[in-house]
């Protein structure tokens, strides 16, 4: 459904029923402008018959309108706003990758809210990016076009043709196990939005920074990633999970960027497990 959220249109739908005796459930997808609720539907739809789980396309991604700014704040307001419209006074939060980044700045700015947080493959500052780029460089996957590659991570895309180059270019370094037979239709199932993307990547990360932030997060935390994860490696999870107190860090031996879609099973009983430990048997 779409529903209007702080003056913008969002394409929203929420698992689970209406029961109000069902915690709420807030996941949030990554790769602004590139990323859509279908995402985080993969990841945590299956918490349906436990939590009313809601997904939806951000502020300037997927089916949603494209009414700027593209800040932090503003998406951080969204999902709020969000919480709200479905009538909740607490929730879970969840994000992967940059909607990662988008959930650690919520359970900081709204602790009262946050009943535990779900972190996948995603970094506590822009530091990542150096180690992103070297990644690139070596994997013997693809041949580098450099100006493509420095053009995506820092935000200097033309137009949506441009990112939909940009994006096939890097696709295969996101995978444990390479398919280039999914290549093609993974880029023609993206809805680009050219614009959402070049304000996260040249403005909002250049000042992402959270670390200071998160030894105050006192919800129930875990935090996943890939052994393989080029773009937030290993090392960014590991930061996160010392700086919260009692953080659980869980590493999927056999993913890259994406546990939920390259150990399914696994991803799904981590969480289940530890939603119903720390959330629903408290």
């Amino acid at each position: 459904m779409i529903v209007e959220i702080n003056g913008n249109p969002l394409d929203v739908e929420l698992l689970g029923g209406d029961d109000p005796g069902k915690p709420l459930l807030i996941a949030h997808h990554g790769a602004p402008g590139l990323g859509s609720r279908k995402e985080p539907t993969a990841a945590f739809g299956h918490l349906s018959d436990l939590f009313r789980v809601l997904v939806f396309d951000a502020r300037g991604s997927g089916k949603s309108g494209d009414v700027p700014p593209f800040t932090h704040e503003q998406w951080v307001a969204d999902i709020d706003a969000l919480r709200a419209w479905a009538g909740a006074e607490s929730l879970v939060m969840a994000g992967g990758s940059y909607g990662g980044f988008l959930a650690m700045e919520y359970a900081i700015a709204h602790p009262d809210r946050v009943l535990a947080l779900v972190l996948r493959d995603t970094a506590p500052d822009h530091s990542h990016e150096e180690a992103a780029m070297a990644n690139a460089r070596a994997s013997s996957r693809i041949e580098v076009d450099e100006d493509k590659l420095t053009r995506i991570m820092e935000g200097r895309i033309r137009d949506n043709d441009d990112f939909r180059d940009c994006w096939a270019s890097i696709l295969p370094l996101y995978d444990h196990e390479y398919d280039p037979a999914s290549i093609a239709a993974r880029v023609d199932s993206v809805d680009y939005h050219y614009a959402t993307h070049n304000h996260a990547f040249s403005v909002n990360q250049l000042s992402y920074d959270v670390k200071p932030g998160l030894p105050s997060v006192a919800c129930p935390t875990l935090v996943t990633v890939g052994r393989s994860d080029w773009i937030t490696p290993v090392e960014c999870s590991e930061t996160i999970a010392s700086l919260i107190r009692d953080a659980e860090l869980v590493v999927f031996e056999k993913s890259g960027h994406s546990p939920p879609m390259e150990e399914p099973e696994r991803f799904q009983q981590v969480v289940r497990d530890f939603l119903v430990a720390r959330v629903l048997m408290r």
